[in-house]
């Protein structure tokens, strides 16, 4: 009885030991590779004259992410300076003259820079940012010529809901400001003033699984304290108020700088859904804030169905007409919303012109979901359809003066070697961006910055004939490197502004001038922060699965290593499902074997460092079996053939120990990884951050999945690990943010497969992250994120013989 007390009291003091074990790094290797200093961003005026150069540092501190926060109507809010509480930020400017290669410090900067929503003047002249103190949120701008900050607001800046700023002109700002202090906020009684009551009176509502919303009267009286902002104009320094206070969604200026279309809450105020989808007013105003015209009042989006290509039944999508003085244009649903209903189109596109006192006028109707115009001129437009369902898109060539509407191309959305690009834009008389023909008004350019080939991603430039319907490539990337165009800086002298990167280089920008022919003329000079990967193998790996299906993988291998004297090495493998209708376009090569790796958080290259070959975006597809099937009716099966098949490539290349292999993933690949772990035996190890593995918590559908629980309820417990937890012997790491705002993955889904593993007598540690929303920030998480992954695959993969536990042996062939 005594030799049990023993040991059942130290059974006691290991479990308690474990739930306060202190912040701890990861080997030095991991840790400077997170750390290393970030390249500074890079903004370019329309000329290529000038360059501001954004420095921010690597991460903040974890105290910086316990600072105080509201979480309300699906935003998160930091209650003392009417911001987000979530940002990132940027901490030094420099500009520099790109002509003389000259870098300037800017002067007037706030001590301890936190900057944001960087915006180029009209004329480029000027460039605005807000600057966010522990107090306010202040609007500052930059001369260019002197190189000096100057702060322009008199009242602080409301940016809780977004659209913090907008240019008039060149001397004009419109923002939204503060009405009251922080301290005015409404206290919270002790008593409350009665129960939070929710209803519905026989209308269908189904809701996504979204997270911080409104509970509660009091709630609803934050939301409206911290988002009721007032409207303001400020003429070199001079602020005048516009309109009467109200909470903006939007607001956006008519081209010709006379009206305003702005979108307004109002209440009643939803518990289901966030902000965004609020019951609100969409207005026409002038610059005044007189409302002109009431275009829509739009209920809740609680009210959506759901299901793909389904919509609320309501008007959406108001926009300005980009080549028209004052036009607004929206889509409204020909089917109720139901894109099942049977009809010859299930969208049509109105427009409303200034003084927008008569009818709108209908301009065309879509036999898919309308999906955005693209304007050039008054004979001019490419107007966009989807079909979600299919995976389908379609892109029109529309004539706005005759109405006709003609196909230019129809493709899978998952189809990227078809992928014309996007047109080029340049501003017209309005300032905004427009579609410019080439050639005599013949041929759109299309810049494709991902050119999507069997040869891997190769960048391109093509001029896409509106006769005969085809592309031609007039620059193309070169083999070996890995160059987009981030700007065409002359549309007719074709001179282009480019990144360009390889293995071995850093990615840097260059101008490129495709009619003179001349050398490029190097920008920046950005050094490799990794010096300590110099050496390190990437390549582009290719493998089939079981039936057939071709699969690419990107493979990391440490320095200095030969498989032939160092025999295979352990493998992380690292992972995000998608789903395909096409088995086709599941197969098509993604990515390139010529990029820079650069370094996150989240990824697993970091282990090619500790000896492991690394398996980055393994391609995980999920494929419609027939026209009958959907992707996921078979998703288990699935995920094991694409493992398998990663697993024989790595084995057969000699590079991989098929006995000693992890899995990981973030989100909906953490979701991947505990299935992969309750049905296969194919891993040591896995690591799952941040998932969602009880489907019915998210019963109205998820990720591509548009059936509810109600409809395949077989089909929510298959593809739930929680469901299969018993069958989780193989060691998991869990990994979930503290404060995850992300819907569906709330962090008691981790809790919950925790305790169903443990309680089956799993291997099994979970990690919750202080403070720490879906995507991690602080310095200190990191760190210990890192540790433990590291921990993790160092006892149960590299060194899985001297830790048996869970699967098993992979030594037959699959």
């Amino acid at each position: 009885m005594r030799k049990l007390l023993v040991v059942f009291c130290l059974f006691v003091v290991t479990f308690c030991s474990a739930q306060d074990e202190g912040y701890k790094t990861p080997p030095k290797e991991i840790a400077d590779l997170l750390l290393a200093k970030p390249t500074p961003g890079v903004s370019i005026d329309g000329k290529a004259e000038w360059m501001l150069l954004m420095e921010r540092n690597s991460y903040p501190s974890v105290e910086e992410l316990a600072q105080p926060e509201l979480r309300i109507a699906g935003q998160r809010i930091n209650p003392n300076n009417f911001a987000p509480s979530r940002q990132n930020f940027i901490n030094n400017f420099t500009l520099k003259d790109i002509k003389a290669g000259k870098e300037f410090p800017v002067t007037g900067l706030p001590v301890n820079l936190l900057a944001g929503n960087v915006s180029w003047s009209p004329n480029e002249k000027k460039i605005a940012f807000t600057h966010t103190s522990n107090k306010t949120v202040d609007l500052y701008v930059i001369d260019v010529a002197t190189r000096k900050a100057t702060k322009v607001n008199k009242q602080p800046l409301n940016v809780i809901l977004g659209q913090d700023f907008t240019w008039m002109d060149d001397n004009t700002l419109l923002y939204k400001t503060t009405l009251q202090p922080a301290s005015a906020a409404p206290a919270k009684s002790l008593t409350p003033s009665g129960p939070a009551i929710q209803q519905n009176l026989g209308k269908v509502a189904p809701s996504r699984t979204y997270q911080d919303l409104i509970k509660t009267p009091y709630d609803e009286q934050l939301f409206a304290f911290y988002s009721t902002v007032q409207l303001a104009k400020n003429v070199n320094g001079v602020e005048t108020k516009i309109g009467k206070p109200a909470i903006y969604t939007s607001f956006s200026l008519s081209p010709d700088k006379k009206y305003m279309l702005t979108r307004v809450i109002k209440k009643p105020f939803s518990y289901l859904v966030p902000a965004f989808g609020f019951n609100s007013t969409v207005n026409i105003t002038d610059l005044t804030g007189k409302v002109i015209k009431t275009v829509a009042e739009l209920p809740s989006s609680e009210l959506s169905p759901s299901g793909y290509d389904n919509v609320l039944n309501a008007p959406r999508g108001f926009d300005w007409r980009d080549d028209e003085a004052a036009t607004i244009v929206w889509s409204e649903p020909l089917d109720s919303g139901m894109y099942k209903s049977k009809t010859d189109f299930h969208d049509v596109v109105y427009a409303l012109s200034a003084p927008f006192t008569g009818t709108p006028k209908e301009l065309l109707k879509t036999t898919w979901r309308f999906g955005g115009i693209t304007w050039g001129d008054e004979n001019l437009a490419l107007v966009s359809e989807r079909l979600q369902s299919k995976q389908s898109t379609r892109l029109s060539l529309y004539n706005p003066s005759t109405g006709k509407l003609e196909t230019l191309q129809e493709r899978n959305m998952t189809d990227a070697y078809n992928s014309p690009g996007f047109p080029v834009t340049v501003k017209n008389k309005y300032g905004r961006q427009v579609i410019k023909l080439i050639d005599n008004g013949t041929k759109l350019l299309m810049n494709n910055p991902v050119g999507s080939s069997p040869k891997g991603d190769l960048p391109f430039l093509a001029k896409f004939d509106l006769k005969t319907r085809k592309n031609e490539i007039i620059w193309r990337c070169q083999e070996g490197t890995y160059e987009s165009i981030t700007d065409v800086l002359d549309v007719d002298k074709l001179v282009l502004l480019t990144r360009r990167e390889s293995q071995k280089d850093m990615p840097n920008y260059y101008i490129k001038n495709l009619v003179l022919r001349v050398a490029d003329q190097p920008i920046t000079s950005f050094a490799n922060p990794y010096p300590q990967l110099d050496g390190i193998v990437k390549e582009k790996i290719s493998y089939k699965r079981e039936d057939g299906v071709d699969l690419t993988g990107s493979l990391y291998l440490p320095k200095g290593y030969d498989p032939k004297k160092d025999g295979p090495l352990p493998v992380l493998m690292w992972a995000y499902p998608r789903e395909f209708n096409s088995a086709a376009d599941a197969a098509q090569i993604r990515g390139s074997k010529d990029r820079f790796t650069l370094i996150g958080y989240g990824g697993p290259i970091f282990w090619v460092t500790q000896g492991y070959a690394v398996l980055d975006n393994a391609e995980f597809p999920i494929v419609a079996t027939d026209s009958t099937k959907k992707p996921n009716d078979n998703f288990i099966d699935q995920l094991r053939m694409n493992a398998e098949a990663a697993i024989n490539k790595l084995a057969a290349m000699g590079v991989g120990d098929r006995n000693r292999v992890a899995v990981g993933g973030h989100s909906y690949g953490a979701f991947m990884t505990a299935n992969l772990l309750a049905h296969t035996k194919l891993f040591k190890a896995g690591i799952a951050r941040s998932g969602a593995y009880n489907r019915t918590l998210t019963p109205f559908g998820f990720q591509n999945e548009d059936r509810t629980f109600w409809q395949a309820p077989e089909l929510y417990a298959a593809m739930s690990p929680f469901y299969h937890a018993d069958k989780i012997k193989t060691p998991l790491l869990l990994i979930h943010g503290e404060m995850d705002d992300n819907p569906g993955t709330f962090p008691i889904q981790s809790e919950r497969l925790f305790n169903a593993v443990k309680g089956h007598g799993g291997t099994v540690r979970f990690v919750s992250l202080p403070y720490e929303a879906h995507g991690y920030r602080g310095k200190e998480n990191l760190l210990h994120l890192l540790y433990e992954q590291n921990a993790w695959l160092d006892k149960y993969v590299k060194n899985a013989d001297k830790n048996p536990v869970g699967g098993g042996s992979n030594k037959k062939a699959f």
